[in-house]
């Protein structure tokens, strides 16, 4: 298996990344942690985490970093994410080989995916940099001219998930600093490397020191400090939906600005005039995307009864046929989960569905080679009930269950039947059952005929237990910035017409 071999030389032992330098940890509470190649079990890299007085410190050096570059232009901020952009470009084999070795994503997906598109995401917030616009002056009480002033909201403290670390980290990054803030991340502690090259990026970029600051450690002893310190003004979590309820909690003690993107379990729903082959073809691709590890993997496909047999024969067959491997071969197509405890809960879950489903194929984690590693074969299950544990929980794997459906709206009624609302697809060749479907699904992205694709443009979130907030576009950029209503009085009078509403004017009695 291929390790980062110069992980030890690129970062020494410094995991956190303060105030523009590389920064040896205190241990915390946690002390060390190892970042572990799931694809062996072997470990990485092992560090000093951070606690609560290395959560202090980068706090300090965010805040103490607010001002100037608040103050920027718009252009100078453009410029230095412009700059970024073209150093994280530079870097791309190395953020690839990296973000594949703590994560066993696949290499072929963090070099077409998950580099690219944090570059991207790093271009267009340097252009999204001098798009900060509130509403044009304007008279909307005839005595008084009113504008609106877009300002930085002040350090942001966001928490970023380890299924796509480079990109998490840089959908929070990105439209924070455009915006005129600072912020200091926290990646998961099985995930840091990739968030602290994006930093030291930001540093080599000329992004001033303290803009953009990483913490490496634990939720409790980290992510909890960083949420609740009384000098944060926002905080960003992706992740859990059962520790977004954590993080919503300590952070309306400060009443704190929250973003909250979550769990998901998004619908798959197939139309009997859907092109089958499409439809199957998308169903694997989004539901092994990332192992399964993806909040809006396709998780529960919907299918009208005439198709449901060959789609289920169909998607089976392509299951089959996916290799399975050493992550950092480019002829891999699925890598292993990001720990065997995580893969251990994953097969669970299939265990406790034989019970009421049918495992069609998969199930089982490969032996030979490939034993020693965190992996798991794709899997389908046929006919669990609606509300059955792998039907309505998030499962985070490489598992999709199928089931039928009869009536349109039936099917339309299933796939919103489930506590979240991240994302959705339907698959129609039918122009009003496509739009009945974008309508119906209660979703932050509905795709019709396909599912998964984003774009730096197009917004990113959910809706009901998915939680709430954009990632990336002009959305997200909204919400990094504190609007402020400015009014003017236009008239120079000093006794008012409307002062009499409140006091009676003796004065030319």
């Amino acid at each position: 298996m291929h390790h980062v071999s110069d992980v030890a030389e690129r970062f020494g032992t410094a995991a956190h990344h303060i105030g523009g330098r590389a920064v040896e940890g205190s241990g915390g509470a946690t002390g060390t942690h190892s970042v572990v190649d799931p694809a062996s079990g072997q470990a990485v890299w092992t560090y000093r985490t951070a606690g609560p007085a290395d959560v202090d410190a980068a706090v300090a050096a965010a805040r103490a970093a607010l001002p100037e570059w608040a103050a920027a232009s718009p252009g100078e901020r453009s410029q230095a994410l412009h700059r970024l952009a073209g150093v994280l470009d530079g870097m791309a084999e190395d953020l690839a080989r990296a973000e594949t070795a703590q994560c066993g994503k696949p290499i072929r997906l963090s070099r077409g995916f998950d580099v690219p598109g944090t570059v991207d995401n790093t271009a267009f917030f340097a252009g999204a940099a001098r798009q900060l616009q509130g509403v044009a002056a304007a008279e909307y009480s005839p005595d008084h001219t009113s504008y609106i002033r877009r300002e930085p909201v002040g350090v942001v403290g966001s928490i970023a998930p380890w299924n796509y670390p480079l990109q998490m980290a840089a959908w929070k990054i990105l439209p924070a600093i455009a915006a005129g803030n600072t912020i200091v991340l926290k990646p998961s502690e099985l995930t840091p490397l990739t968030s602290l090259m994006f930093a030291q990026a930001a540093t080599e970029a000329g992004l001033p020191d303290g803009v953009v600051n990483i913490v490496s450690g634990t939720g409790p002893d980290a992510g909890e400090h960083l949420v609740a310190h009384p000098d944060v003004a926002m905080t960003s979590f992706t992740g859990s939906t059962a520790v977004g309820r954590r993080i919503a909690a300590l952070a309306a003690g400060g009443v704190k600005r929250v973003h909250l993107e979550l769990g998901g379990k998004a619908p798959f729903v197939v139309f009997d005039d859907a092109d089958l082959e499409a439809a199957v073809h998308g169903a694997v691709a989004a539901s092994l995307i990332n192992g399964g590890q993806d909040c809006t993997a396709a998780t529960r496909a919907y299918v009208q009864r005439p198709l449901y047999d060959a789609f289920v024969a169909g998607v089976a067959d392509l299951m089959r046929d996916v290799r399975l491997g050493d992550p950092a071969d480019p002829d891999t197509d699925l890598g292993p989960l990001i720990t065997h405890a995580h893969r251990d809960r994953v097969a669970a879950v299939v265990e406790r569905a034989r019970g009421y489903a049918d495992v069609v194929t998969g199930g089982a984690a490969p032996g030979g080679e490939l034993a020693a590693g965190a992996y798991y074969l794709p899997t389908l299950l046929a006919g669990a009930p609606q509300a059955s544990e792998a039907v309505q929980q998030e499962i985070f794997g490489p598992v999709l269950a199928v089931l039928p459906f009869d009536g349109d709206g039936e099917g339309l009624a299933l796939a919103g039947d489930t506590p979240y609302g991240l994302a959705a697809s339907a698959w129609t060749r039918d122009v009003y059952r496509a739009g009945l479907a974008s309508r119906t699904l209660a979703a932050g992205c509905v795709w019709i005929n396909d599912h998964i694709p984003i774009v730096s443009e197009m917004p990113h979130g959910g809706a009901k237990a998915s939680g709430y907030g954009k990632d990336m576009s002009l959305y997200s950029f909204e919400e990094y910035t504190q609007v402020k209503h400015v009014m003017s009085d236009n008239t120079a009078v000093a006794r008012k017409d409307w002062h009499r509403t409140v006091f009676t004017d003796r004065s030319h009695r």
